[in-house]
């Protein structure tokens, strides 16, 4: 009988409109979202295919975080600026809906160029961009973190040459000037390099260094980097009407690799949280 009376009363559900099928269930609303949003802004050692960004957007963020790497190849304080990159950015920074905005800031490697859009002045104009840079994030409405420059890997008789310290100093002067949360990753960075080592430290590069070159590296002293078109490994394989645009890839002792990227994208994860703790329960080790 039992049996009977549930078969009935399937039937008899089956036979009501969805709308009343539905009545029977709990109905609730969401709670409303509070994210975050990081915007990352800097050089080719955070940008897309050569940096650290995009590994830590895609490893060490949670799904209520809004990530953009918006870093660029090539670009100085200057010459990010002047392109209009920086317009970007900022109006990243003002899109509303979000319980913080947070803006990284990494800039050194092509201040220090010669090149003639790039270079800045490292103690007067140098430290005026980024400071201004702050200013601006600040106006807009979001928080401003700065990073010190990623080292570079080159070394002379199993000694580390930091090219990048005197930059990172200015960095860090803004930053107190200003009262700036700071991640210190030259310094971090600096350190995980020296104690790899010259030849170990190769692997975090993008592509596989020469016979020569890991001979050299063995025996504690760099050798001189390579031109670009020497150093490049060939483009990735297409196929008719697919994607075909290209990340240069090559071994140098600047760019990332993905081992590179997954290393100081942890580290980055690490002391960004450590420097806002209110973003520390967003950020996954």
């Amino acid at each position: 009988m039992i049996r009977l009376l549930t078969a009935a009363t399937a039937a008899t559900l089956a036979l009501l409109p969805a709308t009343a099928q539905a009545q029977t269930k709990e109905r609730t609303d969401a709670r409303p979202l509070q994210p975050y949003k990081i915007v990352l802004v800097g050089d080719s050692t955070m940008a897309v295919g050569s940096g650290w960004a995009s590994m830590f957007c895609a490893r060490h963020v949670k799904s209520a975080v809004a990530c953009l790497n918006a870093g660029r190849g090539g670009r100085s304080t200057r010459s990010y600026r002047q392109e209009g990159s920086w317009d970007i950015a900022l109006a990243e920074a003002k899109v509303p809906g979000y319980r913080a905005t947070y803006v990284l800031i990494q800039f050194g490697h092509n201040d220090q160029s010669s090149a003639p859009e790039r270079w800045t002045d490292r103690t007067t104009e140098f430290p005026a961009n980024l400071t201004k840079m702050v200013e601006e994030v600040r106006a807009a409405g979001a928080i401003p973190v700065l990073v010190t420059p990623l080292t570079r890997r080159v070394f002379k008789d199993g000694k580390l040459a930091n090219t990048l310290d005197e930059w990172s100093e200015e960095v860090r002067k803004v930053a107190a000037a200003t009262k700036t949360p700071l991640v210190d990753l030259n310094r971090r960075s600096a350190a995980i390099v020296q104690k790899l080592g010259a030849e170990d430290a190769m692997a975090l590069a993008q592509a596989a260094p020469t016979a020569e070159e890991r001979a050299a590296a063995k025996d504690g002293t760099t050798l001189k980097q390579r031109s670009t078109e020497d150093a490049r490994e060939p483009d990735l394989p297409t196929r008719p009407g697919g994607a075909r645009g290209q990340n240069v890839r090559k071994f140098d002792y600047t760019h990332l690799g993905e081992t590179g990227a997954g290393v100081f994208a942890r580290v980055m994860a690490d002391d960004l949280a450590r420097a806002v703790p209110a973003l520390a329960s967003q950020l996954v080790p």
